[in-house]
This record gives C-alpha cells, sequence and structure tokens, in this order.
C-alpha cells in the first residue's frame, strides 16, 4: 500500500546568474494518513524549501511530490500552508477572513449559510469566535496565527503545512497554541507536516522528526519515530524517559552537524 504523502527523490537547484545552489540532494520521504511529522535541522538546510515544494509554491528541480497516488506542482486547497507570518488581510474582519477562503474553495458545493456555518465551526476549534468582528489589528499575535490556522483548516486541506507558525510567538503563547493544534491535530486525525527549530516543539507535537542535514546539498539526515502516547501533556513529559531520549538524539543530531560547520 502506497504512502498518503510521498516526498520522491526531490532535488532543488537555484541558479542565480552565473552561481548554481543546489539547496536539496535526493529528499526521499512517506508520510502516513493522519500522521504528525515535523523536519528540522540549523538554518540554510532548505526546510522551508522543502515545504513550499510540497504546497507547490516552488518547483522541484528533479523528483516531486505524491498525494494520494497523484503527483501535485502546484498550490492547491488540499494543502494549506500557515507561515510565521500569519497572512491575514488587515481590511477584513476575523470573521472574513476566513469566510475567504471558505468562499473560495466551497462557493460551488456549500450554500451561504453552510458557509457561515463552517467558518464558524474552523473558528471555534481555534477559540476565535468571541472576536470574529475585530480586524487583525485589533487581535494579539498569538490570536492572528489562530486565525490564519482556522483559514486554513477551513479549506478541509487533505494535508496541513505549518512553517514555523509559532516562531514569532512569546513562550507562553507558543505553548498555548502548541496545545491548541494537539488538541485539533486529536480532533481531526489530520496530516501534518511542520517546520521548526524548537527541539522540545518537535518531540512535544510530532510522530515522527524528520532530522535534515546540513546545506549545500541537504539531505535527510535521520528519521526519529517519537513513541509517546497522546493525548500528550507537557508537564507530565517533563521527567517521562522516552521524552528525555528522544530529546537527546534530536540535540545530538544537530550539536553534531552544527561543530562540522564550525570545523569547516
Amino acid at each position: 500500500m502506497s504512502a498518503y504523502l510521498k516526498l520522491d527523490h526531490i532535488d532543488k537547484t537555484f541558479v542565480r546568474g552565473a552561481t548554481t545552489t543546489q539547496v536539496l540532494k535526493e529528499v526521499t520521504l512517506e508520510i502516513e494518513k493522519g500522521e504528525y511529522v515535523s523536519i528540522i535541522g540549523h538554518s540554510g538546510c532548505g526546510k522551508s524549501t522543502l515545504l513550499n515544494i510540497v504546497a507547490g509554491l516552488t518547483t522541484a528541480t528533479a523528483g516531486g511530490v505524491i498525494l494520494e497516488g497523484r503527483e501535485v506542482n502546484a498550490p492547491g486547497p488540499d494543502r494549506a500552508v500557515v507561515f510565521q507570518n500569519h497572512s491575514l488581510l488587515p481590511w477584513l474582519t476575523v470573521y472574513d477572513n476566513v469566510r475567504l477562503a471558505v468562499d473560495k474553495v466551497f462557493s460551488g458545493t456549500k450554500s451561504r449559510a453552510e458557509r457561515n456555518d463552517w467558518t464558524l465551526h474552523n473558528l471555534e476549534l481555534v477559540q476565535m469566535v468571541h472576536a470574529k468582528d475585530k480586524r487583525p489589528g485589533e487581535v494579539s499575535g498569538g490570536m492572528k496565527q489562530r486565525v490564519g490556522i482556522a483559514r486554513a483548516l477551513a479549506m478541509e486541506p487533505k494535508v496541513l503545512l505549518l512553517d514555523e507558525p509559532f516562531g514569532a510567538l512569546d513562550a507562553l503563547t507558543r505553548a498555548h497554541l502548541q496545545d491548541s493544534v494537539m488538541q485539533i491535530h486529536a480532533t481531526l486525525g489530520n496530516t501534518i507536516l511542520m517546520i521548526t527549530h524548537d527541539v522540545d516543539e518537535a518531540v512535544l507535537l510530532s510522530d515522527r522528526i524528520v532530522m535534515m542535514t546540513n546545506g549545500p546539498s541537504a539531505r535527510i539526515g535521520e528519521v526519529l519515530t517519537v513513541d509517546l502516547v497522546r493525548p500528550r501533556r507537557r508537564l507530565e513529559l517533563v521527567a517521562n524517559p522516552t521524552y528525555l531520549k528522544a530529546r537527546e538524539a534530536v540535540l545530538k543530531f544537530l550539536h553534531e552537524r552544527h561543530r562540522f560547520v564550525e570545523a569547516a
């Protein structure tokens, strides 16, 4: 049985004038339906480039992305992206920012009333119904990111792509949003591919952690399975041997890669 999402021998080379840089080399990864996979690595290893290839925002030089047995190489609602920058339209309300995506995807299949209910349902998932009439400038950074997540979920994507979604937030807000994403994943059983620099975040949220070698020509160095039962509660994991062992393995990998860079 083939994987739900497959990254198949992906290469990516950028050409600028006379300079050619190979960012990714032979990246192959299979992700099952409902799995939460994080990609981690040092800056410049091509993590975001890889995510953009999956999203269809960047074209692979070689290889490709297969979703449910079909190659995807252009943007589509089956792969929704949440960036570190929430990318909300400042002149629209919270409700209208989400409704925009709902109308785009479901105008031909849902009635106006159904689209309204669906918009509110997704705002409820991220606990933002109370702020539906506010504009982005009137809510906090964490709330903006909740709206961005609601907008992505409202498209009913087959894969949710998260590119450092909590990177610009303070520690407390970040923790609250991580808990929210875990709850949403438990409720919906959706497939998630996330880019992160944060080792604790990766271990807390993921079923598997993909560790990238340093660029150029970055590859998958190791893939770590996180054998922690769900639901996961961060305070209970502080002294959990499995959590600590997984955290140590990722830190060791990243430390070794950093040492190689310093020695170069």
